[in-house]
């Protein structure tokens, strides 16, 4: 609850900077919507009824009120409120975001623990190949090339156009994720087309995702092996095996789950490339067109949903320590 309380101020912080970021930025929300032949009269009126004419102060006051009320304001570009836009985008994202780190971690977390056992070995140099490559390729780069290989080149994977390919309907809605309402539905095909679908977008998120899981692993690991009661537990005649599943790996974890946090929440932002690149429906590309049309309601949303999201992840990841980590419940 402290917590919780602590993280407030960021949020107002948040909010009044996104708010101010929205009315400096380039463009007039009243020009762009009345079209390049509209008069000065009909672009004076639309910035009325927009409320754009008023002051930043009172603009500001009248979007508190409406925030404590729930309200996040009309979307322009779409003309719907924008809480029901993000209600509707946010599964997307968040399926296409936990499906690429469930991939990094099958990958990241048994690289590391491989790597740091068998330090200088052929696993140790493939955990800094792929730490390097993940860090120094931009995500954008490596979904453009995922798709010219796989789909131009190889025919391997459907055309990147959403969530599903021309031919399927989605499932009925239950959670929003495609994966599971499809499943629960028991609809295969729509399952399959689903899958084929967010395959390359998530392997472009896994892979931005693989390095710092992989290096925090590593280096958690080497700490933990290095440490006293694991040489005790060696003495002591413990097989291998149970020695670095058991003992070290146990607590070589609580680095790594806050690192899972802090990357989940990172590839919430980060995906917004990749949702651009492959069509996706998720609320970064719905951000990003907002802000092309100098839309400022959406942005706003956007970025509050965002931080509300880091703060409820961070809690979250304070629970999950507390559970691996005796001490803390102690503390």
């Amino acid at each position: 609850m402290w917590r919780l309380a602590g993280s407030l101020p960021a949020l107002v912080a948040v909010i009044i900077v996104t708010f101010v970021l929205t009315r400096v930025l380039p463009g007039d929300t009243a020009t762009y919507f009345a079209g390049p032949t509209a008069s000065a009269e009909s672009i004076a009126q639309i910035r009325a009824a927009l409320g754009l004419d008023r002051p930043l102060p009172e603009q500001f006051w009248s979007y508190v009120q409406a925030l404590a009320r729930g309200d996040l304001g009309m979307s322009l570009t779409t003309g719907q409120p924008v809480l029901v836009d993000i209600m509707n985008r946010l599964p997307a994202s968040a399926e296409l975001t936990l499906f690429g780190l469930l991939i990094a971690m099958g990958i990241a977390i048994p690289l590391g623990v491989l790597a740091a056992v068998k330090q200088g070995s052929l696993a140790d140099h493939l955990c800094r190949v792929v730490v390097t490559a993940g860090v120094s390729l931009p995500v954008f780069f490596t979904g453009l090339l995922l798709v010219y290989v796989f789909y131009y080149l190889l025919g391997w994977s459907p055309a990147p156009v959403g969530r599903l390919d021309a031919f399927a309907s989605a499932p009925p809605f239950i959670t929003g994720f495609y994966l599971v309402d499809a499943a629960l539905a028991r609809d295969w095909e729509t399952w399959h087309s689903a899958l084929a679908q967010i395959i390359l977008p998530a392997c472009t998120l896994g892979l931005f995702a693989l390095a710092p899981i992989a290096r925090i692993t590593r280096a958690s690991m080497l700490a933990v092996l290095g440490a006293e009661f694991i040489r005790t537990a060696r003495a002591s005649g413990l097989s291998s095996r149970t020695i670095i599943l058991t003992y070290a790996l146990r607590n070589a974890l609580l680095p790594v789950v806050t690192t899972l946090g802090m990357v989940f929440s990172f590839l919430l932002g980060a995906n917004v490339l990749v949702e651009k690149v492959f069509a996706w429906p998720g609320i970064g590309s719905y951000a990003v067109e907002a802000l092309i049309a100098s839309d400022g309601a959406p942005v706003q949303g956007f970025v509050l949903t965002m931080a509300i999201l880091y703060v409820l992840l961070n809690l979250t990841i304070d629970l999950v320590n507390r559970a691996l980590d005796p001490r803390a419940r102690h503390s």
